[in-house]
């Protein structure tokens, strides 16, 4: 008989192995009690386990656990899309659901490309929107997110993201440059005529968890109403009140998207994603192009429903915002006069701490001692049972993700335990 193993290829960030999890706390089988600043990936948004959460998903579990909805419709699928439509934008009233991030991003390009007609897409340097083709096709947070299975889906363009640190602009210059160059591609890569639509996360994930600026978000709606293409934002990270908003680009005055994505927070870790859009766009999608076996499964939906109401009735965006403002200033203060470090960011609780210079030559000296000291920090993190992980082009950043449901006592735990890491890791 052969014995299984997980793949050689899969790397655990941590060597933690669960035993149980409640709250912003993971039980390993270690003995050890470690505070999750993590969350699965910005997942587990209501915290581990959170009894509302638990109980919506056992009730369902005794009801009905797959009901393929396109044979037949369920009722938390139903409450999901009302709840959901309580926080969407006015006009975007129509929800398709999938399993993943990466599938609503697929989905999204599909819609896009069918509702105008048109070919192109085109993404935001160092964004991340998936690992299967079509989503990996429009990354760029990384190489390892696209190499080694090419060629990648055609019909794809990169314009670059006004990264005002790395650019050695303020943030205003850095907007109209790459404006700017938006322009000039439009001018020289891609007929204004074959534009489907223009994808971007309102807060960098993977990338590195920068906030894409106001200005520049602004710019692109202006441009994809001059071209009749569709805006589309990948909130699959950054929505559902992880930025301190209910949605990321909420901090854009007056945004309105064609498309929103959304997956992660939504459920609290049962696997559901979804697409949202006017009814008239969405109706433009071809017979048969929506579906799946496993998209919008009871389980997950009924877990969703219970997630929203959690967010709501718990106040659970606004302590994201004042929770999130509470850890960026404790960083701060702690990691002042520290020289390896670059820049302590945030917004909500969605926080980065970057290592080294971002202007240095990648796999130069000075980017390799970057990179080796925000992993060495996330490993030292461990030893203070605070969980972080690491992000970046190049994987010098180290970004903090608690639960929406963080208390401030946690906050300060957590502070110091980061504060003691960096300190131990840069002074050894």
């Amino acid at each position: 008989m052969t014995k299984a193993s997980l793949s050689p290829v899969l790397k655990q960030a941590t060597p933690v192995v669960v035993d149980h999890a409640l709250g912003s706390w993971i039980h390993g089988t270690d003995g050890r009690r470690y505070l999750d600043f993590t969350t699965g990936i910005g997942v587990t948004s209501t915290g581990h386990c959170h009894p509302d959460v638990v109980a919506a998903a056992q009730e369902q579990c005794a009801k009905i656990i797959h009901a393929q909805y396109t044979t037949v419709m369920h009722q938390p699928l139903l409450q999901l899309t009302e709840k959901l439509g309580e926080h969407l934008p006015d006009g975007i009233d129509s929800v398709f659901y999938a399993n993943s991030g990466s599938e609503a991003v697929e989905a999204a390009v599909r819609l896009a490309r069918m509702a105008t007609g048109r070919q192109y897409i085109v993404t935001v340097q160092r964004g991340f929107h998936g690992r299967t083709v079509a989503a990996a096709s429009l990354t760029t947070a990384g190489t390892k997110f696209s190499a080694g299975f090419g060629p990648m889906m055609a019909g794809v363009a990169s314009t670059p993201f006004p990264d005002a640190r790395r650019l050695q602009l303020s943030e205003a210059d850095a907007v109209a440059y790459a404006l700017g160059e938006f322009d000039y591609m439009m001018s020289t890569r891609i007929h204004p005529k074959e534009l489907a639509a223009v994808l971007i996360e309102p807060v960098l994930g993977d990338g590195g968890y920068l906030q894409v600026p106001p200005a520049y978000l602004a710019g692109l709606r202006e441009r994809t109403e001059k071209y009749g293409a569709l805006l589309v934002l990948d909130e699959v990270q950054a929505g559902v009140g992880r930025t301190g908003e209910f949605w990321g680009h909420q901090h854009t005055e007056g945004l309105v998207p064609d498309v929103i994505i959304t997956a992660k927070g939504i459920a609290s870790g049962f696997p559901i994603s979804a697409i949202a859009a006017p009814e008239e766009i969405m109706a433009k999608a071809w017979p048969g192009s929506q579906g799946g076996t496993y998209g919008g499964n009871a389980v997950s939906a009924a877990a969703g429903v219970a997630t929203l109401d959690v967010v709501e009735r718990e106040g659970l965006v606004e302590n994201s915002r004042v929770r999130g403002r509470q850890l960026l200033a404790g960083l701060r203060e702690g990691l002042a006069g520290i020289d390896a470090i670059s820049d302590v960011r945030g917004i909500g609780l969605m926080l980065a701490v970057e290592f080294g210079d971002p202007t240095a030559n990648a796999g130069g000296p000075e980017s390799l001692e970057a990179v080796r000291l925000a992993g060495a920090v996330q490993q030292a993190c461990i030893d203070e049972d605070l969980l972080t992980l690491t992000c970046g082009p190049l994987g010098s950043i180290v970004r903090i993700i608690p639960a929406l449901t963080v208390t401030e006592e946690e906050i300060v735990t957590g502070t110091e335990r980061f504060v003691r890491a960096v300190r131990r890791t840069v002074e050894s």
